[in-house]
């Protein structure tokens, strides 16, 4: 985050004159013009520099570049507080208790998260389990999963009057507003982060987006976890089709939550562990100029050690341009991709000039001509996309191309990749 939008983490001490700064009639005025779909801080530079194969951080919207951190963004390591709020409407009587929808969402985001982190990122979670009543029938917002600025921002603006009087923001880095899932004009396909275009300040902390959770009981699997990954600045990874109608999982399959919640693989990409902190540099291969390089890499599932047989890589990059890489990475029945269709060497292409929902990620397949995991994969062309032992795959890039293999197994779960650069 930006200097100053946060003074201290919950539970810390409050200085002198801080607190509630802003009362609600405040924020209703400067929420009336601000909501929007996109934030715009500015680049943040780290003095460290970072390996040679990472890319550098663009103005797209959710970049993955990863040279720098956006500090408009929670990042996610250690303890990361959240609140969780339910707003019911005059139109409707919520007919679920919000003990219920708490349960729906938690723990398991939070599990997701400590697995994906490596134990790294503990979401901790604070509610006040009962309803606070919104001002406006829930068909006067108008939701809707492309929802306009106007109802969307009469929404969040009635929202945080409502809850302030109840809820101290500046205890929290994560807000969510949980809608009675039963309200006639709740579309459970409207569940998204709202960013705002500038930051607002209430109780002493500037907040910059809220997670508005619109999901029918029970919810979506993973949802809350996805919606929660934009928050850490993650991007979307589906294709959505010019009129919304067709196949959204296209570009990667079941691999990645951002892709698709309901995917059968949906722990995040190695690349995305990496941006987020979770993996460190020593845990990350860069291939250099042409030549053939061998790489030991364990799977991405399993936490790295300190020391001994499990300190090793988790990732190996090719860096391809200013802006594009080929990542490499194994992917098995591990953690949260226990229910994964095909594990093997999984090959992707990244993208850091690329937005959200436009493709920054690519999942390379490997078996082209065949699909697996009928019934249970989101995109079963993708759902067998991992090489196997012996296999290979050839990614042409500007200039020549990029041959990975997968030579070998070991019965640690350690597989043995060749990359060879072709000038």
């Amino acid at each position: 985050m930006p200097p100053g939008s946060r003074t201290r983490r919950a539970g810390a001490a409050r200085p002198p004159g801080a607190g509630r700064l802003r009362r609600p009639a405040s924020v209703c005025a400067a929420l009336a013009a601000v909501v929007g779909t996109s934030s715009f801080a500015g680049p943040v530079h780290d003095p460290f520099a970072p390996p040679p194969c990472a890319l550098e951080r663009t103005d797209a919207h959710h970049s993955l570049g990863l040279d720098t951190w956006n500090d408009a963004y929670v990042r996610p390591e250690r303890t990361v507080d959240a609140v969780m709020v339910f707003l019911s409407f005059p139109d409707a009587r919520p007919l679920t208790h919000p003990a219920q929808l708490v349960a729906d969402h938690f723990p398991g985001t939070a599990d997701f998260f400590t697995r994906a982190s490596y134990g790294r990122l503990d979401l901790r979670l604070h509610t006040r389990p009962r309803w606070t009543a919104m001002p406006q029938p829930s068909r006067a917002y108008g939701i809707a999963r492309d929802w306009d600025a106007e109802h969307r921002a009469a929404f969040v603006r009635d929202a945080l009057a409502a809850t302030d009087p109840e809820v101290d923001f500046a205890d929290y880095d994560v807000v969510y507003f949980v809608a009675d899932p039963d309200a006639p004009g709740v579309d459970s396909d409207a569940t998204k982060v709202v960013n705002f275009a500038e930051p607002v300040a209430v109780d002493g902390t500037e907040l910059r987006r809220i997670v508005t959770v619109f999901e029918r009981f029970p919810a979506d699997r993973n949802v809350l976890a996805h919606e929660t990954g934009h928050v850490f600045d993650l991007p979307d990874l589906y294709h959505r089709p010019r009129d919304g109608k067709g196949d959204w999982d296209t570009h990667v399959g079941d691999w990645d939550l951002m892709g698709s919640q309901f995917g059968l693989a949906p722990d995040p990409f190695g690349w995305h562990k990496w941006k987020l902190g979770w993996l460190g540099d020593r845990h990350v291969d860069c291939v250099g100029g042409p030549g053939t390089t061998l790489h030991a890499l364990q799977p991405l599932g399993r936490a790295p050690a300190e020391r001994g047989p499990g300190a090793g890589k988790r990732l190996a990059v090719v860096r391809t341009g200013p802006s594009e890489a080929v990542a490499v990475e194994v992917r098995e029945p591990v953690g949260n991709d226990a229910g994964l269709c095909r594990g093997g060497v999984l090959v992707y292409r990244v993208r850091s000039d690329t937005a959200s929902a436009a493709g920054p990620v690519e999942v390379l397949d490997g078996h082209p001509g065949t699909a697996a995991c009928h019934g249970r994969s989101v995109h079963p062309p993708l759902a067998d996309a991992p090489l196997r032992v012996g296999e290979s795959l050839s990614v042409p890039v500007d200039g020549g191309s990029v041959h990975i293999t997968a030579l070998d197994r070991a019965e640690s779960g350690e597989w043995t990749v060749r990359i060879t650069r072709r000038a």
